[in-house]
C-alpha cells in the first residue's frame, strides 16, 4: 500500500464507525484485563458469554480470589484452555493486590510481568483502558496488514513497529478496533469479501475476490 493510500483507507474506515470499541464486555479496567487473558484462543463471544455471569459475582482481583480455582473454573469452563486461565488470571490477582493495591498497572512492562498477559494483551489494556496510541497485533491485525500491503511483515512484532510507523497520528488510537474488526466481519481469512469492502480501492490484494454466484 503506497503512503499516499492511507490516509483514505483510514478516513474511510472511521467514516463508517466513528468510534469504534473493544467487542468485549467489561465495566472496569480489571474486568478489560481479565477478559483479555480469558481471550487467547477463544472468541469475544465466548468470552462474553462467560464473563455475563462470572462478574455480577465476582468482578474484583479479591472476588476472583475468594471464589478459589474450582469456583473460577465453573464459570469459565466453557472457554479454551479454562484451566490454564483460571491459574492464570488467579497469580494475576494475587500479584494485583500485593504489588499494585489491586488496580491495573498502566505501564507495558508491569503489566506483562503478569501471568497470562502478553505483549498483546498488555497492548489491549493500554490501548483500550487507558487511551494510550499502541498497536495490539492479533490474527484479524496480522492478516489485514500483511494483505492489504498496510504493514507487511512475518511477525506479530515487525507488523506491531509497522503500523506505529506507518498509521496517521490522527488515527492511531482507534487503529486497533478499525482493523479488527475490518478483519473479523470483510477481510475475513479464507475469502475476503472484497466486493463488500469500502477500502478496496486502496488495497494491494489481488486479484479482488468477486461476489458469489447468484
Amino acid at each position: 500500500m503506497k503512503k499516499e493510500d492511507i490516509a483514505p483507507f483510514f478516513a474511510t474506515l472511521k467514516a463508517a464507525n466513528p468510534m469504534p470499541v473493544t467487542e468485549l464486555e467489561y465495566t472496569s479496567v480489571f474486568e478489560l484485563l481479565a477478559s483479555v487473558l480469558l481471550s487467547a484462543q477463544a472468541t469475544d463471544v465466548g468470552v462474553n458469554k462467560a464473563t455475563r455471569k462470572l462478574y455480577p459475582v465476582a468482578n474484583t482481583p479479591q472476588a476472583i480470589l475468594d471464589l478459589g480455582l474450582e469456583g473460577l473454573e465453573s464459570y469459565i469452563r466453557t472457554i479454551g484452555l479454562y484451566r490454564t486461565k483460571a491459574k492464570n488470571l488467579l497469580a494475576t490477582c494475587e500479584i494485583l493486590l500485593k504489588q499494585h493495591g489491586g488496580q491495573v498497572p498502566r505501564t507495558r512492562e508491569a503489566l506483562e510481568a503478569l501471568p497470562g498477559v502478553g505483549r498483546k494483551t498488555a497492548n489491549v489494556v493500554l490501548n483500550s483502558a487507558f487511551g494510550e496510541a499502541v498497536m495490539a497485533v492479533d490474527t484479524h491485525i496480522f492478516r489485514v496488514s500483511n494483505r492489504t500491503g498496510l504493514a507487511p511483515g512475518k511477525n506479530p512484532l515487525e507488523v506491531e513497529l509497522k503500523l506505529l510507523k506507518r498509521v496517521p497520528a490522527e488515527y492511531l488510537v482507534d487503529a486497533h478496533h478499525w482493523l479488527i474488526l475490518h478483519g473479523r466481519y470483510v477481510c475475513i481469512a479464507r475469502k475476503p469479501l472484497c466486493w463488500q469492502c469500502a477500502v478496496a480501492p486502496w488495497c494491494d490484494f489481488e486479484p479482488k475476490t468477486p461476489p458469489p454466484a447468484a
